[in-house]
């Protein structure tokens, strides 16, 4: 399972059943579960920990230091989950002391070629990471969340649940829950209707989300006048309460 021209350190722990292409390296500090194909030429490092059935492809480098300049030597972590696609030349970077010193995949992403997660990055559960699509330092992703190819997301930025960046869409602020984004700088055009409906939304549920949305982008209200409204929504459906949630806790303004 194991090809004779990977370098894989004493100390590092793979499940009995793990694949390794040539010329892979894997350094002392790594743990890879069981079902978990690494792919030829992928260097992991740093204290990186990679659940199961994950698919990681050619030329990756997991765990490498972060592109911080403050970050000097600490033994930070990456995260990765189960059943996540890793295509190729992806680079994931460790966390920094600065914020929760770990930087996250969740489980079942799927991460085109050349995407980047820049540390402290927590990227949920179910993402679809389109080619070249990169992430700051610090950003955190709802679960769900489709990034066309070459979107570019600010430092520190929050992007709801079931949200979707358009190709090329370059993002300063945060994005709130079931929004479509597009556009540079990133402006608001609509619910992810479609998407919700894949995934199970009722279409009693996706009228209340358009009402919410409205309120917020086309009502003319304040943001905090937004707010008392969708509050109104949410306490007839429920779903709503997650971009009222969304919106007490932003702290750098939203895409508006």
């Amino acid at each position: 399972m194991i090809h004779p021209s990977a370098i894989i350190h004493p100390g590092a722990e793979l499940a009995s059943d793990v694949t390794v292409g040539a010329y892979a390296i894997i350094g002392p500090q790594v743990r890879i579960g069981p079902g978990t194909t690494v792919g030829d030429h992928v260097s992991i490092t740093g204290r990186t920990t990679i659940g199961a059935r994950n698919r990681i492809y050619g030329f990756c480098v997991l765990g490498g230091d972060p592109q911080d300049k403050k970050y000097h030597g600490e033994n930070t972590a990456l995260e990765i989950g189960d059943d996540n696609t890793i295509r190729e030349f992806c680079t994931f970077n460790i966390g920094t002391e600065d914020d929760a010193g770990v930087t996250r995949l969740g489980n079942h992403n799927w991460i085109m070629a050349y995407v980047h997660l820049a540390h402290d990055c927590q990227v949920g559960h179910h993402t679809t990471f389109a080619n070249h699509a990169t992430l700051a330092g610090h950003v955190h992703v709802g679960d769900w969340t489709i990034l066309g190819g070459f979107v570019g997301v600010h430092q520190f930025v929050r992007v709801g649940a079931h949200s979707f960046l358009g190709i090329s869409a370059v993002i300063t602020q945060d994005v709130p829950p079931f929004v479509m984004v597009a556009g540079h700088p990133a402006g608001p055009h609509g619910i992810n209707s479609e998407g919700l409906r894949r995934r199970g939304f009722t279409a009693e549920e996706i009228a209340a989300i358009k009402q919410a949305y409205r309120k917020l982008y086309r009502s003319g209200l304040s943001l905090e006048e937004a707010r008392g409204e969708i509050a109104a929504i949410a306490r007839q459906h429920p779903r709503v309460q997650e971009m009222l949630d969304f919106l007490a806790h932003s702290s750098r303004g939203i895409v508006r």
